[in-house]
């Protein structure tokens, strides 16, 4: 779940089923009862499913959907320099969890690093701050924490094989396509 309306959309189908929750946040639902005791386990695991979640019932899945949370809160509000951690110490103060074991665990379930994980969300903000065409290029590097404007450039093309300028090249003629 990564938006308000994800929330919402879950707090409806626990309410359609009769399940009670005490609470729903980014990635878990507390339910005033054990899961092996909830009487609609299926139909909230098929209505989940309908909407692209699923119900995450191993440890090691429930801790990298946290760390997915924390990387797109970190992108969202923390890393514009609002913040003065590292993003390492962001994750570890909020899952209170080892840096090291954090990592094991995220490259074991996702095949990726955190870091590169990080890198991916990163240039898929970037693209919908590009496409939004509401900033330039160096203030949306500065907003997505680069170093500066080329190293941000350097990474848009090595991920997505475009620079900031031909992927908004591309937006524009489409968006013109579509006019016509």
């Amino acid at each position: 779940m990564a938006c308000p309306r994800c929330l919402w959309a879950v707090e409806g189908i626990l309410n359609k089923l009769g399940i009670d929750y005490e609470k729903v946040k980014m990635g878990e639902v507390i339910t005033t009862e054990p899961k092996n005791e909830i009487e609609h386990i299926d139909e909230l695991k098929a209505e989940l499913q309908k909407l692209g979640f699923k119900l995450l019932e191993e440890k090691k899945m429930q801790l990298v959907e946290q760390i997915k949370g924390c990387v797109m809160y970190w992108i969202q509000h923390a890393i514009t320099g609002k913040e003065k951690w590292t993003f390492s110490r962001f994750l570890v103060l909020k899952v209170n969890r080892d840096y090291g074991y954090l990592s094991t665990v995220f490259s074991e379930v996702e095949n990726t690093t955190i870091e590169k994980y990080i890198i991916l969300q990163k240039i898929r903000k970037a693209k919908e701050l590009i496409t939004f065409d509401e900033l330039n290029f160096t203030e949306i590097s500065y907003e997505l924490g680069y170093s500066s404007p080329a190293h941000f450039s350097n990474q848009f093309k090595t991920v997505t094989g475009y620079s900031p300028r031909q992927f908004k090249k591309m937006i524009k003629i489409a968006e013109n396509q579509k006019i016509m």
